[in-house]
């Protein structure tokens, strides 16, 4: 068997109907390209062009499945976001046509937070994301944080009754008992996007749950970036595929 990180390429998604699909897509890594300073990222003129154009052809079967919250993809995306289905946090929120559905805010949460802004404190070098849901540990600006990190975060998550969630150089401590899977079936129990089919697109080991449930419901994921062993059946190179696939798509 193939190890991981040597799993062959996926062969590129085929067309799809915008008549009878719905689409899921990922922002971070998917969208947008991964950065340094996750906080600076915006949707540039051309994604906005491209969520506007996907969201009318699609006639309104569009959504955003990121594990960054609901407020933060408001602020990067723009006035756009309020017209799209989003579903942050990993799953946790979803909102569409004006209407929010979360869990209650994780009771350990503010306290692992001011842990982790502690540890922080001595590692000035690693950033941290606060969500609405979690908070994230990013050491991509320094990869020899890894392991410590992980270990930190373990240990503060099971100090607040939390969760690890791992994902591209980074932990995130939050809530259990949602995921990004969840999301895209709840927002395809109801119309618009009840009885058509799902595609799904992602690269992170977050996005999985969603790109199995695709498959499960009679569409497909999409998996971003090197090959790996994943639910997705097809597979894009890098942010770049991703648009030009969904230009094509909305053409």
């Amino acid at each position: 068997m193939l190890s991981r990180s040597h799993q062959p390429a996926l062969a590129p998604p085929p067309a799809i109907d915008p008549a009878s699909h719905s689409l899921f897509v990922d922002f971070d890594g998917t969208l947008v390209p991964l950065v340094d300073h996750p906080e600076l990222v915006r949707a540039d003129a051309e994604l906005v062009e491209l969520l506007t154009t996907l969201h009318r052809r699609f006639a309104g079967r569009v959504a955003l499945v990121s594990g960054r919250s609901i407020a933060q993809l408001d602020q990067m995306v723009g006035p756009i976001a309020a017209g799209i289905a989003l579903a942050g946090s990993h799953g946790a929120e979803v909102r569409r046509d004006g209407r929010l559905i979360e869990p209650p805010r994780p009771e350990g949460l503010d306290g692992a937070i001011a842990d982790v802004r502690l540890y922080g404190a001595g590692h000035p070098e690693m950033i941290i994301e606060e969500k609405s849901h979690g908070v994230a540990m990013h050491y991509r600006v320094a990869p020899i944080l890894e392991e410590p990190v992980k270990r930190r975060a373990q240990a503060i998550a099971e100090r607040h009754g939390l969760i690890v969630q791992p994902g591209k150089m980074m932990v995130e401590l939050r809530g259990a008992g949602w995921n990004k899977g969840e999301a895209v079936e709840a927002l395809m129990a109801e119309p618009p996007m009840a009885g058509s089919r799902p595609v799904v697109i992602g690269d992170d080991l977050t996005d999985e749950p969603a790109l199995a449930v695709a498959g499960a419901m009679g569409g497909f994921g999409v998996l971003v970036g090197p090959g790996r062993e994943s639910a997705a059946l097809y597979g894009l190179a890098d942010v770049g595929s991703v648009r030009r696939w969904l230009w094509e798509v909305a053409a």
